[in-house]
């Protein structure tokens, strides 16, 4: 058994952001016990919990946007007569139409005059579902 004392007026013990990783990584590993690898730590099992979340949120912030694969395809052979109403147009021929495919069914169509706030509020309710 490992014993460590604690002198002179700091009690509190530094971790490296290294050392916390470390810890994290071991809590991750299937079939792993965070109140065993904290005990084996010397440290509190709430305190692995609070390294953990703040990590998992410091990796979503720096995460930054995502790039995903992105299919074009083909313009329509046919041209669209300049007489013809915007409305009969078929939404896959408007200008700058961009179709975002979520996963599991979900799809987003969207043309160039999306506002983009509006888009990214939707973008973040879908993905949580």
């Amino acid at each position: 058994m490992r014993v460590e004392v604690l002198d002179g007026v700091e009690r509190r013990r530094r971790w490296s952001r290294d050392d916390k990783m470390r810890i994290i990584e071991e809590t991750l590993a299937p079939g792993a016990v965070v109140t065993e690898i904290a005990r084996r730590h010397g440290i509190s099992t709430s305190l692995v919990f609070t390294w953990r979340r703040r990590a998992r949120l410091a990796s979503v912030v720096s995460a930054g946007p995502k790039l995903v694969p992105v299919q074009l395809t083909p313009a329509a052979a046919e041209s669209v007569s300049s007489t013809e109403a915007p409305a009969a147009i078929p939404s896959r021929r408007r200008r700058g139409l961009i179709e975002i495919e979520l996963g599991g069914g979900k799809r987003v169509s969207v043309d160039e005059n999306v506002d983009a706030d509006a888009l990214g509020r939707v973008l973040d309710v879908l993905s949580r579902r």
